[in-house]
This record gives structure tokens, sequence and C-alpha cells, in this order.
């Protein structure tokens, strides 16, 4: 699973011109599931961003989790992440989930984070063609790789 979060001071997500989810400030969040993920995966995923500390704190650190400033978190399926570019020009989408294992990790990340940062977490709306659009704030931009975890 990878995952890529951005700081943002709002982000949101319209689909057919609708906005389907809106945030002020927090994270907007990428999560791409690979075939071979599994529970042991979206638990990693869900601790490295819920603890995530990228927010300042008092003396003007990034110290600080989501938690700690009432963050919003907005959650987009894209699995283009989980992309090969090994050979030639045109990526190869064959290591991502099919799509109702990529659906039900999905969901289960969404749970996840609601349960461990105690808010809603906004939603893309899966297999659909979406607009995201952010205000970066920072920018501060870290990737997630629960095959690499580094």
């Amino acid at each position: 699973m990878k995952a890529v979060v951005q700081r943002v001071a709002k982000a949101q997500v319209d689909v057919d011109g609708e906005t389907v989810a809106s945030i002020g400030p927090g994270f907007l969040a990428l999560v791409g599931v690979h075939k071979e993920d599994t529970e042991a995966d979206v638990e990693w995923i869900v601790r490295k961003i819920a603890h995530l500390r990228v927010f300042e704190d008092s003396n003007g650190h990034m110290n600080e989790p989501i938690q700690s400033i009432q963050g919003e978190i907005l959650l987009v399926s894209q699995f283009t992440l989980i992309a090969s570019t090994r050979k030639g020009n045109r990526p190869s989408f064959n290591d991502a989930a099919d799509p109702p294992k990529g659906d039900a990790y999905y969901q289960k990340v969404a749970a996840a984070l609601e349960t461990a940062i105690g808010r809603p977490v906004q939603t893309g709306v899966f297999g659909a063609m979406m607009e995201v659009s952010l205000i970066n704030d920072g920018p501060v931009t870290i990737v997630f790789d629960s095959r690499n975890r580094e």
C-alpha cells in the first residue's frame, strides 16, 4: 500500500461537476492498494498517517500530529500510485489490487483513520473520475510505502 500525504490549508473532490467532499486544514491522502496488501498494510499506513507530526508546535517546529490542530483528512483512492515504470514509458498497473479488493481496503483505511483521529474522514468516490483540488500548506508532502517501511 502506498500513500502520498499532503498537508493542506484546504482540499476538495469534485465528480461530474459536483463537490463530493471538502476539508479545511489537515491532510489530503492519496492511497493506492497493492494486489498483495494485507490487513497489516492497512494498519501500518493508518498508524503512519494518524501519527504523522508535521503541524507546528508553539515553537514553530513541525512536531504536532493532526489531532492537535483538530485537522481533517480527505482520503482519495488512487490506483496509479501502484504503477510500475521499470520498462518503457507506459506505466503498468498489474500490481494494483482488483477493484473489489481495492475498494474494500480503501474503506478499511477510511474507517481506521476515523477511529485513530477521532473525527470523520472525508472520501472521494472509489473508481470515479475525480477532480482533486488543494492548497498545499508548506508545501509538506510525505510518501509512505508499506512494502518499503522506512
